[in-house]
């Protein structure tokens, strides 16, 4: 990716991205502090602990809701270890939420009262569902966070791998990010050679695919990733070179989702790009001169 792509990029992040994404930007490939992204988070974080006001593009209402949760848990381990009293706060709001078998629904049946996207405003399920649940068991035991809930979560999550049948890519994405993160290294690398081919089969290999799809790179998203030997170099190489003609001229990428609401889309484009730009520069894909970011604490 040369050095006009990215500036394109930069240009896009400040046009069109929000707040809390510019922070990250900044973070990521400025040598900008970690504060300003944490403050940025901060409101969007309700009384009870947990993440919402639109947070996730997809869910505009007040309320807390466990999947905007989980993407707030994801920026913050982008920054640094998680302050305890923090995942401490977090795990009492989602031990409020959860259900009996100790999973979470991605969201809460008060979101059919407030703005959002069809596929949350008209759910009527809300069963535990494996892909959120282990996306933030796995986060806090990368972050040492201990609490009864998570306990509670780990049990669930071994429960539901164990019998898996089939799987979908987001569910695929958190249960990687679960088995590489558990404590338990024997069990979680046994549970990833069982899976292997099923995760593979849900993720579009073909470096052409486009709308809302799942690519390796959306999985394995940097080298050391446990779903890496999933894919072979070659299926890599050219899933990291699509990504680069992926950009558009106003640097960049379509956010490949369902459109239901023009801000959502927008701000989904923006997350889009830094995520990319991340992926890029973790397989050596983005110039070399970029400043990493500082591992803040």
């Amino acid at each position: 990716m040369t050095w006009d792509s990215y500036r394109a990029a930069e240009h896009f992040i400040m046009r069109s991205a929000r707040l809390v994404d510019r922070h990250r930007f900044a973070y990521h490939f400025q040598s900008g502090p970690a504060e300003p992204v944490r403050a940025a988070l901060v409101a969007h974080r309700n009384l009870d602990g947990g993440y919402g006001n639109s947070l996730d593009p997809d869910l505009r209402g007040h309320s807390s809701q466990p999947v905007a949760t989980e993407l707030a848990l994801r920026y913050l381990d982008e920054l640094g270890t998680i302050p305890e009293d923090l995942g401490y706060g977090v795990c009492r709001y989602l031990t409020s939420v959860s259900n009996d078998d100790g999973g979470l629904p991605d969201v809460l049946p008060n979101v059919r009262h407030t703005e959002a996207a069809p596929w949350y405003q008209h759910t009527t399920d809300f069963s535990s569902r494996l892909d959120v649940t282990a996306s933030i068991t796995g986060l806090l035991h990368k972050n040492h966070i201990t609490h009864p809930w998570r306990d509670h979560a780990t049990a669930f999550c071994w429960k539901r791998i164990d019998t898996l049948g089939w799987t979908d890519p987001h569910e695929a994405i958190g249960i990687c990010r679960f088995l590489q993160y558990v404590p338990d290294r024997p069990r979680a690398l046994t549970a990833m050679n069982h899976l292997s081919t099923m995760i593979r089969a849900v993720i579009d290999v073909h470096p052409r695919a486009t709308g809302h799809v799942h690519t390796p790179l959306d999985l394995a998203s940097h080298p050391h990733h446990i779903a890496r030997p999933l894919f072979t170099d070659t299926e890599i190489e050219h899933n990291l070179e699509v990504f680069e003609d992926q950009q558009r001229p106003d640097g960049g990428w379509d956010a490949c989702w369902d459109h239901w609401d023009t801000t959502a889309t927008f701000e989904r484009e923006g997350m889009r790009t830094i995520q990319r730009l991340r992926i890029l520069r973790a397989y050596g894909h983005l110039v070399p001169d970029l400043p990493r970011p500082r591992r803040a604490r």
